[in-house]
């Protein structure tokens, strides 16, 4: 499927470089948390990636499953990068299912207690 399928890089590396994660210690860190699979299995952060290698990877709040396309050790520029992966990933959810953030008026001081039961209320519905 790929035509890279002789070199290897890092995940860590992969996932900063085709920009799934802002950072590469913060790709390293969801490798270490057990938030990155590859092919399955979960991975340390110096695990190799291959070309037709398949990705899971939670981050954000969010699965994302890609298919490796290309293998590329250098961050590039996003329209370069989206050819390097193919995204298998579920669509995101609605915004009308995503639960909503209890939100005060700046200023408006502590919240009272019924206000905190309201808080409370919110929560709950959200899980």
């Amino acid at each position: 499927m790929a035509s890279d399928e002789g070199t290897t890089t890092r995940i860590d590396s992969w996932l900063w470089s085709v920009r799934l994660i802002k950072t590469r210690s913060a790709a390293t860190t969801a490798c270490r948390a057990g938030h990155v699979r590859v092919n399955g299995d979960r991975v340390k952060a110096a695990h190799a990636v291959r070309g037709g290698d398949e990705v899971r990877l939670r981050h954000g709040g969010r699965d994302r499953i890609v298919v490796v396309a290309k293998v590329i050790r250098k961050r590039v520029g996003a329209s370069v990068a989206a050819e390097c992966f193919v995204d298998n990933s579920p669509p995101p959810p609605p915004r009308e299912e995503t639960p909503v953030a209890a939100h005060r008026d700046r200023g408006a001081g502590r919240p009272t207690k019924r206000d905190r039961r309201e808080i409370e209320q919110l929560m709950l519905r959200g899980r």
